[in-house]
């Protein structure tokens, strides 16, 4: 499905474009109120530390295990559990928090955020790439 955000809307196997994606990010569809990701976190890796004060955002778990870590002050994140397939990470606005591949396959995940917060066509290869771009 092609990212427009003036698209009428569509259908996406989003199961299977997530377990098949094998990049860090890839933005999938972005709406006007709302934008899906699909994600792959290589074993032993992690997303990073971040918050996003303006924008909520859920993770869905579609294969691997997550070793999720949150707060609402920066610092050192307590762990607050683990996600595994069909599991899905709630992160209201203002949260920090990181992800951590603790299994043994790659982590693929799905991420729904309102409002948008990647531009439209974005394709990180890898978490090097991402944190390039977020200017880290």
């Amino acid at each position: 499905m092609a990212s427009n955000q003036n698209a009428v809307g569509g259908v996406v196997a989003l199961e299977k474009a997530t377990i098949y994606n094998s990049y860090f990010r890839r933005e999938m569809w972005t709406g006007k109120y709302a934008q899906i990701t699909v994600m792959s976190i290589p074993v032993g890796d992690e997303v990073g530390k971040e918050v996003h004060e303006d924008l909520d955002q859920i993770l869905v778990v579609e294969q691997g295990s997550a070793a999720v870590f949150m707060a609402k002050e920066d610092g050192d994140l307590p762990f607050s559990g683990v996600a595994t397939e069909g599991w899905a990470i709630l992160v209201p606005a203002g949260t920090y928090h990181n992800i951590v591949n603790d299994g043994r396959m790659p982590l693929k995940m799905f991420s729904v955020y309102a409002p948008p917060k990647h531009p439209v066509g974005t394709l990180q290869r890898t978490k090097a790439e991402a944190d390039a771009a977020e200017g880290e």
